[in-house]
């Protein structure tokens, strides 16, 4: 259902600065597609019976106000007294124009949320949410939001359980889970928002799991003009978004380097081989050994040769899932935060070839693109039963690192019978 809804609500991708983000439909009295003409009736309908999130709350101050004009008033009635009336009038006066301000403050204002992906667990994310007041002459003060970030459970998981029945201990230990996965947030509009202008608030917050998060704009509200009274407006702006497994130090066992071929293969890339592929400019940082001196002479710059790198054959990662071979979900979260971080560094060594999940075929890795599909996979993935054994090898790959439980608590990476890495 809340995926349901967050689709609903509408989202789209843009670039803003190189940086790609996914952002929802505007929301707010001025978001709405076709603005519905006034009709007194249906004003006086929506005070009766308001849309679901909507409401207007007396505060402290408030409820002293009105517990105050009733004093008044019953006192104005039994003495007759015109100053006492006037007061009473005055009292009045300001809580109907405290409503009205309260109502025109939010009156015309939208609302647009936008995330910033990469998101990995344990890494500060940052939801930005974009704010249009759309009236001609009034400017907005003192709005406040209410964000939601939420872990979408799996389909397994959710299911009812009854609490009668379950120990204390048991009960409190589910409701700090519960809480984990559930994170809250409330951000302030510290400048006014000027007629037909536009501002932007930033809410920051820590995933501390991996998986689909929705985060969700629960609410907008304000105390303004004298805080009597506080007004909230309902909202279904939600968006769902990917975090990654978090990144783990590991210790290298043995040689790290995959495998090479026959010696003298070279591949058109850049490396430290024996061959010169190029000639570029010179760079900070970069050895006075690789200068040419005879080309920087005749071009009257300093150039360096660029090493052609000697192929290997790289890795293949194989991720196995069993679920009798992972009991324990703490070894199952440090395997996949290993394979994450071992896929990353492979990749950028040039090192990876191919990954693999289970029984399904493997997944060429080229670009930044295939690893970071390798890592949404990761986000998502959970362990499973299965009937039949799998099998032991993919026979199309060479250099096939393996992963197992390292004793209780550590995991280990193995490639050929040989352990590489662990942690």
């Amino acid at each position: 259902m809340m995926a349901e809804r967050a689709r609903g609500a509408g989202s789209g991708r843009s670039e803003i600065n190189g940086v790609v983000r996914r952002v929802s439909d505007w929301a707010g009295a001025s978001g709405r597609a076709q603005r519905r003409p006034f009709t007194w009736s249906s004003f006086l309908w929506s005070l009766v019976y308001p849309k679901r999130g909507d409401r207007i709350r007396p505060t402290l101050p408030g409820v002293i106000l009105v517990a105050l004009s009733m004093g008044i008033g019953t006192a104005a009635y039994n003495s007759s007294s015109n100053i006492l009336f006037m007061t009473l009038s005055l009292l009045l006066a300001c809580l109907i124009l405290s409503g009205v301000l309260s109502w025109l403050n939010l009156r015309a204002v939208s609302w647009q949320l936008q995330l910033a992906p990469p998101w990995r667990a344990g890494v500060e994310a940052v939801v930005a949410l974009d704010l249009r007041n759309a009236k001609r002459v009034l400017p907005t003060y003192a709005l406040e939001f209410a964000l939601t970030a939420r872990l979408q459970a799996a389909e397994k998981e959710q299911k009812a359980e009854s609490t009668v029945s379950a120990r204390p201990t048991d009960v409190r230990a589910a409701l700090a889970q519960a809480e984990l996965k559930e994170i809250r947030g409330q951000v302030s509009l510290a400048q006014r928002l000027d007629a037909r202008g536009v501002g932007q608030v930033e809410w920051r917050f820590k995933p501390e799991h991996r998986g689909r998060w929705l985060v969700e704009l629960a609410g907008v509200g304000s105390f303004f003009p004298f805080g009597f009274l506080r007004k909230d407006t309902g909202t279904d702006l939600a968006l769902l978004a990917t975090v990654w497994p978090a990144e783990v130090v590991y210790q290298r066992v043995g040689q790290a380097a995959g495998r090479r071929v026959a010696a003298g293969d070279r591949v058109g890339r850049a490396g430290l081989g024996g061959d010169m592929l190029d000639l570029r400019r010179y760079a900070a940082g970069d050895s006075h050994r690789l200068i040419h001196w005879k080309a920087s002479a005749r071009m009257r710059t300093l150039l360096v040769r660029q090493l052609a790198g000697e192929r290997t054959e790289g890795y293949a990662l194989w991720l196995k899932t069993d679920a009798r071979v992972w009991s324990r979900p703490e070894q199952f979260e440090l395997l996949l935060r290993l394979v994450a971080t071992l896929a990353h560094d492979l990749f950028i060594a040039r090192e990876l070839t191919s990954v693999a999940l289970d029984d399904e075929p493997p997944r060429i890795v080229r670009r930044r693109h295939d690893l970071e599909a390798w890592w949404d996979l990761l986000a998502t993935v959970s362990t499973h039963h299965r009937e039949q054994p799998m099998a032991e090898s993919i026979p199309t790959q060479k250099n096939i690192m393996m992963f197992f439980p390292e004793g209780v608590h550590g995991v280990s990476a193995v490639v050929a019978g040989q352990k590489v890495a662990e942690v």
